[in-house]
This record gives structure tokens, C-alpha cells and sequence, in this order.
């Protein structure tokens, strides 16, 4: 029996329990404490349609999340123009290898073309080898090097 492709839709308040179970996991999997404040603080943001992050759902044959994405539009002052800058992907461990993070890049895809984005960009860390291979396989790595500053 062939696999059911995952649907991805952008995410919906019916989300909510297991957009939250998704997010733990990928906060988990980053070593990050994720508190209700925030997770409150983004769950408001994806439903604020003045907000710049939005977020992609792809669920399973049955309607549950098995996978996010947080995307959002990211200025170029270089090129004039915008890109997609995905802050944030995640794959439940037990739908992994079933199409769901090919399908979150076809609908990011699917979005860049709607908004004129000619590129989506992305971080990851360098432990993330299993993200890597994966990323590997669909973009190019560029030569940046990610600095940080706290603010004073």
C-alpha cells in the first residue's frame, strides 16, 4: 500500500495541542526550556495576521500535526527585496521518513512563489547532522558564519 503524502496547511487554532507538542519537541531537541509564556507569546504571533511569522502545518491521513514550520518574510537591503527565512522546522520523530519534511518545503516553496520570494534561508546548528543530510540534499550551503551580540 503506498504512502499518503502529508497535507501541510497553514496552522489553524484546531492545531493548537499538537503544534505545542511539536514545538516542546524541537525546543527539546535544541536544549532550549520552552515555558508557556512563550509558547503563548508565538501561538499569538501565528494568529496575529499583522505579525510577520506564519507557520505551516503538515498533518497525517487523520488531521493530527506531524510536523511545523515557522516562516517568515526577511528583508535584502542588497538585492531590493525579500526572502523567506524559515526560523524554525520540525518533524515529529515518529513521522520521520514518511514525506513530511518534503512536503514542508514544497508548501514554503509554494509561499515564496505566492510573495515573490526568490530564495527561503535558514540556520541550523552543526550538531543537527540528521536536519544537515536533509538540507543537503535540497539547498545550498552558503560560506556565512553567524555572529551574536547581546544587547547591552
Amino acid at each position: 500500500m503506498e504512502r499518503e503524502t502529508p497535507r501541510v496547511v497553514p496552522v489553524a487554532e484546531r492545531h493548537k495541542a499538537d503544534w505545542r507538542r511539536l514545538y516542546d519537541g524541537y525546543a527539546a531537541f535544541y536544549k532550549t526550556q520552552m515555558t508557556d509564556e512563550i509558547a503563548d507569546t508565538v501561538w499569538g504571533w501565528l494568529h496575529d495576521p499583522a505579525h510577520v511569522l506564519n507557520c505551516l502545518i503538515a498533518e497525517d491521513a487523520n488531521g493530527k500535526a506531524i510536523g511545523l514550520a515557522h516562516i517568515r518574510a526577511m528583508p535584502r537591503p542588497l538585492s531590493g527585496a525579500e526572502c523567506g527565512f524559515l526560523d524554525d522546522l520540525f518533524v515529529d520523530p515518529d513521522a520521520r521518513g514518511q514525506g513530511v519534511f518534503e512536503a514542508l518545503f514544497k508548501a514554503m516553496d509554494a509561499m515564496a512563489q505566492d510573495k515573490g520570494w526568490a530564495m527561503v534561508r535558514w540556520l541550523t546548528q552543526e550538531f543537527n547532522y540528521r536536519g544537515r543530510s536533509a538540507y543537503d540534499r535540497i539547498a545550498t550551503k552558503t560560506p556565512f558564519i553567524l555572529y551574536q551580540r547581546e544587547t547591552p
